[in-house]
C-alpha cells in the first residue's frame, strides 16, 4: 500500500470517530447537563527516510467538550439545581468523585441528595448532602445554600478543574478530572430550573453531512487508487 492509501486511510479513520461522535451528541441534545463533543484532528509527521519530502498524516484521536452553558429550563421542582456560569456539581460514585452539570436530584432513602443514578450530591466540604426528614419547605439560595424551614443545613459545593485539559468525559453527563480541582468564588445556583443540553441539532445534522461526503471522497480516492496499481500489475505482468 503506497502514502496516498496510507493517508487517506487515517483520514477516514478519524471521520469514522468523528461520525460516532456527532451521532452521540445528537443521541443526548435533550439529556439534561450534557456537553456537547467534537474531534480535533492533528497532523502526523513521518520521515519517509528517502530523497522524497517527509508523510503527513491526519490523526482525530482527540476529544473536545465544548463548555458554552445550556439554556434554563424552568421546573419548579424543589431540588432541581441549574448552574449559572462556572463550575460543577460533585458526585460520590464508585469509582471516585465526578463532575456534572445536570443537577436533576432527590432525597433517597437515608435522606441524602442523589441524582437518578443514585450517586449522592456533596456539600461545599465534599461531605453528603443530609434533607432533614421534617422539613416542609426547601429553599436553595444563589450562593448554593439550602435551607428548610427557614434553618440552613447544607450548602451545595461547586467546583471546576484548575486546568480544564484534564477533565475528561466519564459516562453520560459525568466528568472525571486527572487532576486538582478549586471551588468556584461566588457560584450561582438557581432553584427549580435546570440546564438543558447545548448541542445545537441542525449543526449536528449539517456536521454529520459534511462528514459524510468527506468519508465518501475518501472511499471513492481509494478505489481509484486501487484500480490504479491493478493496472499497473497488469501492465508490468504482460
Amino acid at each position: 500500500m503506497d502514502s496516498a492509501a496510507y493517508v487517506t486511510l487515517t483520514r477516514m479513520a478519524g471521520l469514522k470517530r468523528e461520525m460516532q461522535v456527532i451521532a452521540h451528541n445528537i443521541a443526548n441534545a435533550g439529556t439534561t447537563g450534557f456537553r456537547r463533543e467534537a474531534v480535533v484532528f492533528s497532523e502526523f509527521v513521518v520521515g519517509t527516510e528517502r530523497q522524497e519530502p517527509s508523510l503527513s498524516m491526519a490523526l482525530g484521536n482527540t476529544r473536545q467538550t465544548y463548555r458554552m452553558q445550556g439554556a434554563f429550563a424552568q421546573t419548579n421542582g424543589a431540588f432541581d439545581m441549574a448552574i449559572e456560569g462556572e463550575g460543577y456539581f460533585q458526585l460520590e460514585t464508585a469509582v471516585g468523585i465526578r463532575l456534572t452539570r445536570a443537577g436533576v436530584f432527590t432525597p433517597n432513602e437515608a435522606g441524602e441528595l442523589v441524582n437518578m443514578d443514585g450517586h449522592r450530591l456533596l456539600d461545599a466540604g465534599g461531605a453528603p448532602i443530609f434533607v432533614p426528614p421534617d422539613a416542609r419547605s426547601i429553599v436553595l439560595a444563589r450562593d448554593g445554600t439550602l435551607s428548610g424551614d427557614g434553618q440552613p443545613f447544607a450548602q451545595v459545593g461547586l467546583v471546576r478543574p484548575v486546568d480544564p485539559v484534564t477533565m475528561t468525559r466519564a459516562a453520560g453527563t459525568l466528568f472525571a478530572v486527572d487532576g486538582a480541582t478549586e471551588p468556584v468564588e461566588a457560584p450561582t445556583i438557581l432553584q427549580g430550573f435546570l440546564e438543558e443540553s447545548n448541542v445545537e441539532p441542525l449543526f449536528e445534522l449539517a456536521r454529520m453531512i459534511e462528514v459524510q461526503r468527506a468519508y465518501e471522497q475518501g472511499q471513492r480516492l481509494l478505489e481509484r487508487e486501487d484500480e490504479r496499481i491493478k493496472n499497473v500489475i497488469q501492465t508490468l505482468g504482460r
